[in-house]
């Protein structure tokens, strides 16, 4: 009996110890630990040491894990496997996130340094009010250029960028937004438009242009330029930038029609399971003194005025990064044109790729 007892026993402890250890596993899976903070990035997207320090300072501890696409990211929030506390979606990517309830409006006093962030920057299209959304950082979309070869009045259209001369020369961005957007500004139509027979139109319109592609690239338009292997490219003005870090022959420019603007932003999806840690995380990444150094990791431009003060004084100066304010009243930001529309610039731009191009 004494054996049968310590043999039912000793299953018992066992039983219990699993099942504690089933419910750290999940604890620590989904982050229900009111210490761990879960965050969700681009691939390096913020400087390290920022994230060590901060753990230093408040006791929390963050799981760092990256995404390389929109649609991936938000995907992943979608299936809540994962309990994320800090993701850092793009600005449409707000707007399908918001339609989808995957966020939980910010509780704006529960942020400490939301005076901090430059007023051009607040309030835009995709989150009126910033009721689910910080800017984190922002940017432009236009044509970085070889100074030795071409001056800035080749490139200070888009329409230009249809010129024979240029025939096989471009490096172009790989994206369907980007490419199509290059097509309706050219032709004065509006960044977002919807309707088809336009977006149809600028389709075969574009075709001339695809004949002047060399290649569609994303981020290796940044190596090729400063390595002299292109000398013109289409790309963002972070990558422009770093470019002409390497390379002082590049320059950058946004055409006369405009541009894009895009932000990265920081929001709490719906399944965090911990707010606290993710707005004391916000907070942090809204001081001053972080958000400079952060700036001069990443070498994209800040929203964050009071950071201006702070940064490598180069970069502040630096136009590629931030363009005079009579640029800026002139870009646009993309917004969510919907799953069918979506589906439509998609199918667009792969017809695009795939077509015979004009002689």
């Amino acid at each position: 009996m004494n054996k049968v007892y310590k043999f039912v026993l000793g299953i018992g402890l066992i039983i219990l110890f699993l099942a504690f250890g089933k419910e750290r596993l999940n604890a620590s899976s989904t982050g229900s630990n009111d210490k761990d903070i879960y965050f969700y990035n681009w691939g390096d997207y913020v400087d390290p040491e920022i994230l060590s320090d901060f753990e230093k300072e408040t006791g929390y501890k963050i799981i760092y894990e990256t995404f390389d696409s929109n649609e991936a990211m938000m995907a992943k929030i979608e299936q809540g496997k994962t309990h994320y506390d800090l993701a850092f979606p793009s600005e449409y990517t707000v707007e399908m996130m918001r339609e989808k309830g995957l966020l939980k409006k910010l509780d704006h006093s529960k942020i400490k340094g939301l005076e901090n962030i430059d007023d051009r920057f607040l309030n835009q299209v995709y989150d009126p009010g910033n009721e689910y959304s910080l800017p984190y950082f922002w940017g432009t979309f236009g044509i970085i250029y070889n100074t030795e070869k071409y001056d800035e009045k080749d490139v200070d259209s888009w329409k230009k960028l249809w010129d024979p001369k240029f025939k096989g020369e471009i490096l172009s961005f790989d994206g369907a937004r980007e490419t199509l957007g290059i097509g309706l500004l050219a032709e004065g139509y509006d960044l977002n438009e919807k309707d088809e027979k336009i977006l149809r139109k600028v389709k075969n319109d574009l075709v001339p242009f695809m004949a002047n592609v060399k290649a569609l690239l994303a981020d290796e338009i940044r190596m090729y330029m400063a390595q002299n292997e292109a000398d013109i490219g289409i790309t963002f003005s972070g990558e422009a930038a770093k470019a002409e870090a390497i390379n002082d022959k590049l320059a950058y420019t946004i055409p006369k029609e405009g541009s894009n603007i895009w932000f990265d932003t920081m929001v709490i999806p719906k399944t965090s399971k911990n707010q606290e840690g993710a707005y004391a995380l916000i907070s942090y990444l809204l001081r001053p003194e972080v958000a400079a150094k952060n700036a001069d990791y990443i070498h994209y431009a800040t929203p964050n005025k009071k950071a201006l003060e702070l940064i490598n004084p180069l970069s502040r100066a630096d136009k590629t990064l931030y363009p005079d304010d009579d640029i800026i009243k002139k870009l646009i930001v993309f917004k969510n044109l919907g799953k069918e529309t979506t589906i439509l610039y998609n199918d667009l731009f792969l017809d695009l790729k795939i077509a015979p191009q004009a002689e």
